[in-house]
């Protein structure tokens, strides 16, 4: 099993990346460490307003990877992947929130609400650091906590 040297790899990796990444011309989405089966994972998800490219990808690449083998922050072999966070990107950050206020999301609970819903879908309304406000396709306004849901995605089929 692959271990972390010490500290926080995510954090250390989006310190890294970040401004690598914005020199491209792109922005940070996220960055996510992650086992699969028997393999690790180290996933750097890009964005620019134009939508990201195969050539942004491998470009984000060829940057980081001697960076990243220089800060050497996971031990043991993983696999590395840079990709675009896609249409139904999943909300994480404040900024994220901010750029989508007014988008149509779907979020998907851990355990039902009092109606028995488990997945919902509206508008995103507004959000702190622990709650997101949305009205739902039906109408009601509607509070979550955000540690009470599985994601928080905007919902593409309606953007």
């Amino acid at each position: 099993m692959a271990k972390k040297k010490g500290g926080n790899t995510v954090a250390e990796v989006k310190a890294l990346a970040e401004p690598i990444i914005n020199r491209l011309g792109l922005s940070l989405w996220d960055v996510r460490y992650v086992k699969e089966g028997a393999v690790w994972y180290l996933r750097i998800f890009i964005d620019k307003e134009e939508g990201v490219t195969i050539e942004d990808c491998e470009n984000v690449t060829r940057a980081i990877d001697e960076p990243l083998d220089r800060l050497d922050p996971i031990e043991g072999s993983y696999c590395l992947e840079v990709s675009s966070p896609g249409i139904e990107r999943e909300l994480i950050r404040d900024e994220h929130f901010d750029k989508f206020l007014g988008a149509p999301i779907m979020v998907k609970l851990h355990r039902p609400l009092e109606n028995g819903e488990k997945e919902l879908k509206g508008t995103l309304l507004s959000h702190d650091k622990e709650n997101v406000e949305m009205i739902t396709e039906n109408g009601t306004e509607i509070v979550i906590k955000k540690k009470d849901t599985v994601y928080i995605k905007l919902d593409d089929f309606n953007i």
